[in-house]
């Protein structure tokens, strides 16, 4: 299962957005032997936009420049410059169906995954979202 698993990481036809129908451990260990970078959010605790953006720009250790918006998001989910890698992970933790964000902006947030998502697949390079119940 892992040499599957690792394999289908590095796919950049299979990326999207995803819920985690494995345990967390094993996605770590994958992504770990794929050579793609991780970023693991713990969002049980968020309760609004600005706790979202928060937890995502420590999460991905944000520029300086990062905005607190989604514009920001956007824009850094897209650079990642200053962590260069072969693909991304993003891994999202113990958040709610909504993410703790309202329904207006968990549409805007699904919209940024699914676009940075398809950008990076434009770009050659993996980029997967997960949702996960537990951290």
């Amino acid at each position: 299962m892992s040499e599957d698993l690792c394999a289908r990481l590095q796919d950049v036809n299979e990326v999207g957005v995803y819920r985690l129908s494995c345990p967390v451990t094993v996605l770590e260990a994958n992504v770990m032997l794929s050579g793609l970078t991780l970023f693991e959010a713990d969002i049980s605790a968020v309760h609004g936009k600005g706790e979202f953006l928060a937890t995502l720009a420590q999460t991905i250790k944000a520029p300086d420049w990062f905005g607190h918006n989604w514009d920001a998001l956007a824009d850094v989910l897209t650079d990642l410059s200053w962590q260069p890698s072969a693909g991304y992970v993003l891994l999202l933790c113990g958040g709610d169906a909504k993410l703790g964000l309202s329904d207006t902006d968990n549409g805007i947030v699904m919209d940024i995954l699914n676009d940075t998502v398809n950008y990076w697949k434009s770009q050659g390079k993996p980029f997967w979202v997960f949702f996960a119940d537990g951290v």
